[in-house]
C-alpha cells in the first residue's frame, strides 16, 4: 500500500466516528491520482457540478494559451458557469449574449484546430 492509500484507510476509520454520530458523509476516491472527496449531507447535484467546474476552470486558467485546446476548454467552462449560475433562475439577455460570444470563440478555435490538421476532418 502507498502512503496515500494508508491515509485513505485512516480517513475511513476517522469518518466512522462521525457516521456513528449520525453525520452522513459521502466519500469518493481516485487513489490512482491521489484524490479523495468528502461530501456532507447538504451536498446537491448542482453544488457538485459547480465544484467540479472549478477544477476545469482552474485547468483552463493554469494552462493559459500554451495548449492548443485552451480556448475550447476556457470558453466551454465559461458557458457552463453561466448556465450553472442561473440554474434556478432565467438567463438574461446579457447572459445569452455572453454565451453567444463564447460560442463564436469556440467555433473560431475549432476551425483553427481543424486547419492545422485538415486530413483528420
Amino acid at each position: 500500500m502507498t502512503t496515500f492509500e494508508n491515509f485513505y484507510q485512516d480517513l475511513l476509520e476517522f469518518i466512522k466516528n462521525y457516521e456513528q454520530q449520525n453525520i452522513p458523509l459521502k466519500i469518493e476516491k481516485d487513489l490512482d491520482n491521489d484524490i479523495i472527496k468528502i461530501f456532507g449531507e447538504k451536498i446537491t447535484s448542482l453544488a457538485r457540478a459547480k465544484n467540479g467546474l472549478n477544477d476545469v476552470t482552474e485547468l483552463a486558467y493554469a494552462t493559459a494559451e500554451h495548449h492548443p485546446y485552451w480556448n475550447l476548454l476556457y470558453n466551454s467552462s465559461e458557458i457552463i458557469n453561466s448556465i450553472l449560475d442561473k440554474w434556478r433562475d432565467s438567463l438574461t439577455a446579457e447572459d445569452l449574449s455572453d454565451i453567444d460570444w463564447a460560442l463564436q470563440k469556440l467555433n473560431q478555435s475549432l476551425e483553427k484546430i481543424k486547419s492545422k490538421h485538415p486530413s483528420d476532418f
